[in-house]
């Protein structure tokens, strides 16, 4: 997410950007003392949210903001950090800002604003290949589902998605298996998925992304677009795309789910 942030004191500037990057660590910070200069960095980076002082020299954060609606995006999202209340009224209603914050501000307050935006960030994918996590899992190639051999293919897929990192064929048995008490004898069945798996997205030209070593198996994460990964990098349009479901279809995803749970 780009941020723009403009106070003209130093002191406030430095303290506002270092809440913004302790709230968002993956964020792209443009910042400036000057509000004359604010308006041609956002034309030059296009900034999602906009942190503004309003009582400024030469151009005031009201009118700043004016001009950011007005020449950059009609829908960024404008959040005042100021020590003054008298403008709070003419913010909400003339303006139609996301937020408004009394300084000084904190990484608390600045994760409030992200995860209540007016405008919230929708989670853009860039790559062939895509895993939704949240809710139903489900795989993307070109934006259409993949359709292996074997339904449980998709699950032993899920679960690679979810483990992060190589995973051994005995841990695959026993996730897979959990309730069955037998969970060694699918050994043959699993080497037939682990083939499903691979002759698929050979198919579909993205084998890459299968991780092999002696022994194991792996998703390189690098190489998939995942709401999941997004969310736990900090991403706040993952942030608030999760409603309290992941992989909903498979017991063994109940894990991560509390753990997502709980950091929410």
């Amino acid at each position: 997410m780009k941020i723009l942030a403009v106070d003209n004191e130093e002191i406030a500037l430095r303290g506002l950007c270092k809440a913004i990057k302790q709230a968002l660590p993956d964020a792209e910070i443009f910042s400036t003392q000057n509000s004359s200069e604010a308006l041609s960095m956002a034309l030059h980076c296009e900034p999602a949210v906009a942190f503004l002082d309003i009582e400024m020299p030469k151009v005031n954060g009201l009118e700043l903001a004016k001009q950011l609606k007005k020449e950059v995006n009609p829908r960024i999202n404008i959040i005042f950090t100021t020590g003054y209340n008298e403008y709070i009224e003419e913010a909400f209603t003339k303006l139609r800002v996301s937020g408004y914050l009394m300084k000084p501000i904190t990484k608390d307050m600045i994760l409030t604003e992200i995860d209540n935006l007016r405008y919230p960030q929708e989670l853009k994918w860039d790559g062939r290949i895509k895993a939704r996590c949240f809710g139903s899992f489900e795989l993307y190639v070109d934006e259409l589902p993949v359709m292996f051999h074997y339904n449980k293919t998709k699950e032993m897929c899920a679960y690679l998605i979810d483990h992060r990192g190589m995973c051994s064929i005995g841990e695959l048995q026993d996730k897979l298996w959990e309730d069955d008490h037998k969970a060694s004898e699918h050994k043959s069945y699993l080497q037939n998925m682990i083939s499903d798996l691979n002759k698929t997205l050979t198919e579909l030209g993205c084998n890459d992304i299968v991780l092999r070593k002696y022994g194991s198996i792996g998703i390189d994460s690098n190489k998939i677009d995942c709401d999941y990964y997004a969310y736990i990098q900090g991403n706040p349009a993952a942030i608030n795309a999760f409603r309290g479901e992941y992989m909903s279809q498979y017991s063994w995803a109940e894990k991560t789910l509390a753990t997502l749970v709980f950091k929410a």
